[in-house]
């Protein structure tokens, strides 16, 4: 992509509106557009940054044998009468009727909706585990959004239901999901760490949070330092394997680590005193086993082995896809911009020309954007008639985390210069050096085009 073609409308001052600091860089750097209270259009960098978060979770779903579907945004009213959660919800849940006065509302989760599936397909124990998830936008009215994509409206999120014939079977499910959390959190250049949490509307008293330090958390956690010396890093772990998945889920979850609603004072004294911690999280995911909470009301029973019937097992699991474009900035930025994790970064090198419109300058950058885009990257090509600060600045801003920089006086010498945006480091190469070491970089990252 030439930026002189692309839709970035980036902004050189701090919008008032915005308190924290991914709300101020998403607007500033042309991510997003506010549409009403909590509600935002998703411009083009903002947008490929959500699909190349989007990409990671399904496929690390996929890698743990879950199915992906879609689900709509609106639902019945009626299943909800019948799980007994349609008038608990409250005022969050957006109730609507369509011209037939039949009761809508616009999904806030989706436990409902995937057990009516699962009861009108599924009715053998021999069709079990199953677990099937869709990534969709969702809505609750949140009486105060605020701070852009962390607390919006309307929301991306990725849900996923197990089905489960026993407990056991779906506490494996429960550990699966972990695993694979753990995977895609740490592909995006996240450490999110599994916190003991509440259950709240969906139900359940087994469950965990997934939460990324930062200051602007809107949860209080605590917690043993320890856990943050934990990575997953790329072993290989067989989701079979009930032993695996059991000892990923200890390792990760055997220190001290609670939000405020689960925290225990007393067991928090037991930690030494030196590796506690008090901090501020944001969540970015939740697991839960809730057991037949939904099944024994909306009737979702199979038939075991002995040919009796009985409500199956179930839990539900989900990923904020949007909310982390919010996390991944609040955890890795500077007072210049974003700084992307190259797992997420929506072009995987900036190409600026000192000199636009000087012959052998512009025959230099555009052989590098053809050599990167030939090995399957997205180089971003500032190739606009600007000043050279001006071009910095915008590609600090918008975050690339590496970027080429060409000019004459370079490349009388033969050589280009390559900066990493988040050591600030540059060195000196021939055009040829620095697609390799770009290529090289990404070896380790899925590329993920396609948006």
């Amino acid at each position: 992509m030439r930026l002189s073609r692309y839709f970035l409308p980036v902004l050189k001052e701090n919008p008032s509106e915005a308190q924290i600091v991914s709300h101020r860089y998403m607007l500033r750097a042309g991510m997003i557009k506010q549409s009403a209270a909590g509600i935002y259009s998703w411009l083009p960098l903002g947008f490929k940054v959500l699909k190349k978060i989007e990409t990671i979770v399904h496929e690390e779903q996929m890698r743990a044998g879950h199915i992906p579907m879609l689900m709509p945004t609106l639902q019945s009213a009626d299943l909800w009468k019948e799980s007994g959660r349609y008038d608990d919800y409250g005022q969050e849940m957006l109730r609507i009727s369509d011209r037939h006065g039949r009761d809508m509302l616009y999904g806030p989760t989706n436990e409902e909706l995937i057990t009516d599936i699962f009861r009108s397909h599924v009715g053998s124990y021999k069709d079990l585990p199953l677990t099937l998830y869709h990534i969709q936008w969702k809505f609750r009215d949140e009486i105060r959004p605020r701070f852009g994509v962390m607390r919006g409206r309307e929301f991306y999120m990725k849900d996923g239901y197990n089905f489960d014939l026993t407990k056991e079977d779906a506490l494996h499910a429960y550990n699966r999901h972990l695993v694979s959390y753990l995977r895609s959190y740490e592909r995006m250049g996240l450490q999110a760490i599994p916190m003991r949490a509440d259950g709240g509307p969906i139900g359940g008293d087994y469950t965990h949070e997934f939460l990324v330090l930062a200051d602007t958390g809107e949860s209080e956690v605590f917690y043993d330092s320890a856990v943050t010396d934990l990575t997953f890093g790329d072993r290989a772990i067989d989701y079979d394997s009930v032993e695996q998945c059991q000892g990923v889920l200890e390792e990760f979850t055997s220190k001290y680590a609670r939000t405020d609603e689960t925290h225990d004072e007393a067991l928090f004294n037991e930690v030494p005193e030196e590796r506690r911690r008090v901090a501020r999280g944001i969540e970015v995911g939740q697991i839960f086993y809730f057991g037949t909470k939904y099944s024994e009301a909306l009737g979702a029973n199979v038939q075991g082995p002995d040919g009796k019937q009985s409500p199956v097992h179930m839990g539900s699991h989900g990923i904020g896809v949007s909310r982390l474009l919010g996390a991944i900035i609040e955890a890795s930025h500077d007072d210049k911009g974003i700084i992307w994790p190259e797992g997420v970064t929506p072009f995987h090198c900036g190409i600026v020309n000192l000199k636009q419109g000087d012959d052998e300058a512009d025959a230099a950058c555009e052989s590098l954007y053809e050599a990167l885009t030939a090995a399957g990257l997205e180089p971003l090509y500032d190739d606009r008639k600007e000043r050279a600060g001006g071009k910095f600045a915008t590609m600090d801003l918008i975050g690339l985390p590496w970027r080429i920089t060409v000019g004459p006086r370079g490349l009388k010498n033969g050589v280009v210069e390559l900066t990493s945006r988040r050591s600030g480091e540059s060195e000196e190469l021939s055009p040829e050096a620095a697609v390799q070491k770009i290529v090289e970089i990404y070896a380790n990252h899925q590329t993920g085009r396609g948006f």
